[in-house]
């Protein structure tokens, strides 16, 4: 310490100005060097532990070699990744599926992992497109009434009288007329539809029973051979009954006459007063099958 209070420095910059001793010694040279060595020891250790490649320069250069490869393989590999050729499109169906496929593979190897796959939208319905034109459904036909066989008569007979009444709506003929038209054939044929046995012609139509009254044929009993009409003609029941109800309507005031007056005015039968026995029969007939 000098007289003024300060302290001794030195290795301070004036401090070979303020003491008499500032010219080193051989052994503070000395203890100096070794000092510097070490220094630099420690910083040569502490730069290596820092960067252990710096040391190792041989080292180094294949470190930075082989990085460069790594890298160049890196980019190669992105390359041809990215690179598809021209024209080929992915396809988003196939990637999905195949993400889905994996997904559901993947939860479906521990029981208790949650399944991953997305949930499939249900299928929207289809719209209908507006110029599409729905067509109505066809109204189912009614079927036919059928008629229960009353006054007596089989089915069959029920059938026929059916038939004649038909064939007369048809025509516009009024009620009076239908129940004329019933009770005769009631009296010609028993309202079943005769062949001839005289006609074998006849036989090869549609029939009921067959009769030996000449020619006379069908529900009527009208014979081809008076000008009513063809064998096969005749042996049509519709045929039959408009035929009949034709010649009735050409007789004046034929609603007025009396049923077996009138149907005599169109048979002119051998027995002109018999029809007049069905009449009561005829009407419960035609206003069961009129309902």
């Amino acid at each position: 310490m000098r007289d003024d209070g300060t302290l001794d420095d030195q290795y301070g910059l004036d401090g070979s100005a303020d003491r008499s001793d500032d010219t080193p010694s051989t052994e503070q040279l000395t203890a100096c060097a070794e000092a510097s060595t070490a220094r630099g020891s420690l910083r040569t250790r502490f730069t290596a532990l820092m960067n252990p490649l710096a040391a190792r320069p041989g080292r180094t250069k294949m470190a930075m070699a082989t990085g460069a490869v790594c890298c160049l393989g890196l980019v190669g590999g992105f390359s041809q990744i990215g690179a598809r050729p021209a024209g080929d499109t992915p396809n988003p169906a196939a990637s999905a599926e195949v993400a889905q496929r994996a997904a559901v593979d993947a939860a479906s190897r521990g029981l208790t992992r949650e399944s991953t796959a997305p949930a499939t939208p249900a299928a929207a319905a289809p719209s209908a497109s507006p110029s599409a034109t729905t067509k109505p459904k066809p109204k189912a036909k009614p079927k036919p009434r059928r008629i229960v066989p009353v006054a007596g008569l089989d089915q069959t007979q029920m059938n026929n009288a059916k038939k004649i009444v038909q064939a007369g709506r048809e025509m516009g003929v009024p009620r009076r007329g239908l129940v004329i038209a019933v009770a005769t054939a009631m009296q010609e044929s028993t309202l079943l539809n005769y062949a001839s046995a005289v006609l074998p012609e006849s036989q090869n139509y549609p029939h009921q029973a067959i009769g030996w009254d000449h020619d006379s044929v069908g529900l009527f009993q009208q014979r081809p051979s008076s000008g009513w009409g063809t064998v096969e003609e005749l042996m049509d029941p519709e045929y039959a009954t408009k035929a009949f109800l034709s010649a009735l309507e050409e007789i004046p005031g034929w609603q007025d006459l009396p049923l077996t007056v009138a149907a005599q005015a169109v048979q002119v039968s051998a027995f002109p007063d018999a029809y007049a026995q069905h009449e009561w029969r005829a009407n419960t007939v035609v206003k069961e099958i009129l309902g």
